[in-house]
């Protein structure tokens, strides 16, 4: 194996998420696969397995103690890169209807390659968030959408909130979420339709892990998302 499936189990145990046998198999292929193809395309920084399991799979499958997922549940994970969280939450829920979506094509032909070797299906779009938001295709259709340290939170949300459906749950994952990065981040989910319910943070392997879980309570107004540079320029 390339990974340790028992620093694997234990630390997923350490955070209240229980993870199969099947998808620790598909954790240690998808290690394997991430060093070898990290050497020709930049993927991430984190090349040592155990560095792997806790920082990116440990920390993906975080998010499972706070959304479920599995057959049925549709969800986007805006940003992806190598997988993360999206793929990750693939290998442990097969049976959700997955959408990773990210910018840079060249990590998405990972994403694609991965999937295949994996025999995991999901849709891989290469693609702004902000483009999707104004599709109808995908404009408010989904029940979970979430993102890994894509941006700040205010900004965050309005990429993603208008892709969440009503009823819907928009779960970003965050380093240490600053005070005053959480206070606009708040505001912005309400001024998208959002309630927040949960405002979680997790120590894993020492470094401080926050989620936000916020409910779509009402439809996004339709001026939202706007183009990448009023975001930036004029966040929420």
């Amino acid at each position: 194996m390339t990974i340790s499936k028992e620093l694997l189990l234990q630390s997923c145990a350490d955070i209240g998420v229980s993870i199969t046998d099947e998808c620790c198999d598909r954790l240690d292929t998808y290690a394997a696969l991430l060093i070898d193809y990290n050497q020709k395309v930049n993927l991430t920084a984190i090349t040592q397995p155990d560095e792997i399991v806790k920082k990116h799979f440990v920390d993906s499958l975080l998010l499972l103690r706070f959304v479920k997922l599995g057959q049925g549940i549709r969800y986007a994970d805006i940003g992806t890169g190598g997988g993360f969280p999206g793929a990750v939450l693939l290998c442990a829920e097969p049976k959700s209807e997955a959408v990773l979506v990210d910018s840079i094509n060249k990590k998405l032909d990972f994403v694609r390659f991965l999937l295949r070797e994996l025999g995991l299906e999901a849709e891989v779009l290469t693609a702004r968030a902000e483009e999707l938001g104004r599709n109808p295709k995908y404009r408010e259709t989904f029940d979970v959408v979430t993102a890994r340290a894509v941006a700040q939170l205010n900004q965050l949300s309005e990429y993603c909130m208008p892709l969440v459906k009503v009823n819907g749950l928009f779960a970003p994952m965050k380093g240490k979420l600053e005070t005053d990065e959480q206070q606009r981040g708040f505001g912005a989910i309400a001024n998208l339709g959002g309630k927040v319910l949960q405002n979680e943070s997790v120590i894993i392997d020492g470094a401080q892990r926050h989620i936000v879980v916020a409910e779509k309570i009402s439809q996004t107004p339709t001026k939202y998302p706007r183009n990448q540079a009023q975001i930036s320029k004029k966040p929420l």
